[in-house]
């Protein structure tokens, strides 16, 4: 089973490359009964047709810079304000109660006595304010803009017989030009 499918597949490729082969011998046939051939004219002249484009180009622009920071802390001193308030107030809170009650009342006393010194140092004193700066790289893209030359095509003059001929063409012909002779009767 293997050898038929084998032997199809070459049959295929054997006519797919028989009419891709035959094909331009076809069509010179065909040219011929039509009356056309092809020759070469010489180039006379072969001038680029320029147009001009403006291009946008993003770039992008870096410069060094400096940024400022300000860093807010509690001042220092607040530390023995908050344990002067706790001593103070663990002493008054001592004055209450008995037994139990006593001990509960001086540690009553000290949570707020030191509660009040730290608010106290920290209303007296405030925030301190530091100002850092560090340098920072900053960036942005721009467009740049420029003009360039483009060719959209090339006017050719060329002679084929005596007679001078001219057209445009999507490329530089070069020093020859293949034209295409059609031969017809003038009924």
């Amino acid at each position: 089973m293997n050898t038929i499918n084998d032997s199809r597949k070459f049959a295929a490729v054997f006519s797919l490359a028989t009419l891709v082969l035959a094909a331009p011998a076809f069509a010179d046939h065909d040219a011929r009964r039509s009356g056309v051939r092809y020759d070469y004219a010489k180039v006379i002249s072969s001038e680029p047709v320029l147009r001009y484009v403006t291009v946008s180009t993003p770039v992008r622009e870096c410069w060094d810079d400096v940024e400022y920071y300000t860093d807010y802390r509690y001042s220092r001193g607040t530390g023995v304000s908050t344990l002067f308030g706790a001593l103070i107030g663990g002493v008054i809170g001592h004055q209450f109660g008995s037994g139990r009650g006593n001990d509960a009342a001086t540690v009553a006393g000290t949570l707020i006595g030191a509660a009040v010194g730290h608010d106290a140092a920290r209303r007296r004193a405030g925030y301190a304010t530091v100002q850092y700066s560090r340098p920072v790289e900053r960036c942005k893209t721009v467009m740049r803009q420029h003009r360039e030359e483009r060719i959209d095509g090339y006017d050719v003059v060329y002679k084929y017989k005596g007679q001078r001929y001219s057209t445009r063409m999507p490329y530089d012909p070069g020093r020859e030009l293949r034209v295409r002779v059609d031969v017809r009767p003038a009924g």
